[in-house]
């Protein structure tokens, strides 16, 4: 929701369209756990500029956390007539949802919104995961580096966390993050990995049908 542009407000209608569609239509309800985006590397980036030299782990950690929250304020304001009026950020509680939509955000240093996603099928009893990314597929290497680079249909947690490994960096250029995809094995969570800008496409999966994208399996 915010490329290097700034806030994309086009594609803000259109996934407002399509969410009120799912929820009153087809009758869903969702968890949308909110990233920060270019918002947090500008942050990270101004801070490194200020002082001259780089900055803690920790540091980029909660400007990314805070960068999550503004964020997912702007969705949940945008969703505030079907969401619930608090934006989930603090995971030691479980929360009563009445809404067909809650909102979410990041929580603390260490991981990305990626964990708080899971988190959420543990504490929830969810299954699937729909992670909205700017590419269609996920692939053996970064495409943009390694022309090399296989786009995969299918993957299971095992091959999966054998390419990115098990340790968290701050702005972390992965899929989904290493601590993220440790839990969701243990859960057995299943991850659609589908490019977020075809929301055609994102309804195909949500229906079980075919899609485009890649399929992280238990």
């Amino acid at each position: 929701m915010v490329p290097n542009g700034g806030i994309d407000t086009d594609f803000l209608k259109d996934f407002n369209v399509f969410i009120h569609h799912q929820v009153l239509i087809k009758k869903r309800k969702f968890f949308i756990v909110v990233g920060g985006g270019t918002t947090a590397e500008k942050y990270i980036n101004a801070g490194k500029e200020v002082l001259g030299h780089d900055i803690t782990k920790e540091d980029q950690d909660w400007l990314g956390v805070h960068s999550t929250r503004l964020n997912a304020q702007l969705v949940r304001t945008i969703f505030k007539d079907i969401a619930d009026p608090r934006v989930i950020k603090h995971y030691e509680i479980i929360l009563k949802i009445e809404k067909p939509v809650a909102i979410a955000a990041g929580w603390k240093p260490g991981w990305s919104t990626d964990y708080d996603a899971v988190v959420l099928c543990q504490d929830y009893g969810i299954t699937e995961v729909f992670n909205l990314s700017n590419i269609d597929k996920i692939y053996t290497k970064d495409p943009k580096t390694n022309p090399d680079a296989k786009a995969i249909d299918s993957i299971s947690w095992k091959e999966y966390r054998k390419m990115v490994g098990d340790e968290w960096e701050p702005r972390m250029n992965v899929p989904f993050d290493p601590v993220a995809a440790k839990l969701g094995a243990e859960l057995g969570v299943r991850v659609r990995f589908v490019n977020g800008k075809n929301l055609e496409n994102l309804g195909k999966a949500l229906n079980g049908k075919l899609f485009t994208g890649t399929t992280i399996q238990p």
